[in-house]
């Protein structure tokens, strides 16, 4: 089956929308649009996914996805178990202001940054601070006022250069040959797993393929094999433990979902370029200076 856009909910009464979520979840389906998506997480953390990328993610990010690309926010329940996130999220399709928009010689800086944000881009620095006040304007605005504000927004973000692309490697166009239901099988499966042995006989029968098209599948989808795409789910968590608990690395390295410490520090040093306990120490020396 090939893969069905997310239909972002239309009103006749606006060009565009921005939204004030407050939500359990962001939900659970991996899924792409032809809207640019500018998304302000206000709380909530947890694992994203953006086209072949994953990473952690945490409040007060500010993201901005251009047409197609993939992607879903795996968010992590609070202490009682129960989920809760907060964000403002902006959806323009790239024709919402007339087909000829993005052809004028006046916005061909705007054309480059949605080309660029085809790959995702998280947005940083003063600018970052600058949109998000735009946004809460811009949600609490009628008329015109929107519209004005949507194009400050645009000035700002095509001027920027104080960003992070998220998903170099992603091709935007492969989006049309995914199998949707196959792909959130697949991450659904792992995201809730990922501490247990998962082998690839059972996500190849999850996935209705046999092991050798699986990870044929899995490796066009990604760029990346399914064993290195666990590891970096594992390794992602291992580090929100390393950062918020008290645990022993040992401890960490179990719940992480890895056979044994040295195996762990093997792989940490693989994906991170440093040791656990160095991570540690680094990223509590940089919240300290902050």
């Amino acid at each position: 089956m090939k893969a069905k856009f997310h239909q972002v909910p239309k009103t006749s009464d606006h060009t565009f929308k921005i939204r004030h979520d407050v939500l359990p979840h962001f939900g659970t389906i991996w899924h792409y649009h032809p809207e640019i998506e500018l998304h302000y997480l206000i709380k909530g953390e947890g694992i994203r996914f953006i086209g072949e990328n994953i990473a952690n993610f945490e409040k007060d990010e500010l993201i901005l996805l251009g047409s197609n690309i993939p992607h879903t926010w795996k968010c992590k329940p609070k202490s009682d178990g129960e989920y809760y996130v907060e964000a403002l999220v902006l959806h323009f399709h790239p024709e919402s202001l007339g087909h000829n928009f993005l052809n004028l010689p006046e916005t061909l800086k705007v054309q480059k940054l949605l080309a660029l944000a085809r790959q995702g881009m998280i947005v940083q620095g003063d600018s970052k601070k600058k949109v998000i006040k735009l946004m809460e304007k811009m949600k609490e605005s009628q008329g015109i006022n929107k519209i004005v504000y949507l194009l400050k927004i645009f000035d700002l973000l095509s001027n920027n250069t104080d960003y992070e692309i998220i998903s170099p490697n992603y091709a935007a166009e492969s989006s049309d040959s995914f199998d949707s239901d196959r792909v959130n099988k697949i991450f659904n499966y792992t995201f809730n797993n990922f501490e247990k042995n998962i082998s690839l006989e059972t996500m190849a029968e999850l996935s209705n393929l046999s092991v050798t098209s699986f990870c044929r599948f899995f490796k066009n989808l990604t760029q990346k094999s399914y064993y290195d795409f666990l590891t970096e789910i594992r390794i992602n968590h291992a580090c929100r433990l390393l950062i918020n608990s008290p645990m022993k690395i040992g401890a960490i390295a179990e719940e992480s979902g890895f056979e044994n410490t040295s195996n762990f520090y093997r792989h940490f040093r693989r994906f991170k370029n440093t040791t656990p306990s160095t991570f540690k120490k680094d990223y509590l020396s940089d919240f300290a200076n902050r």
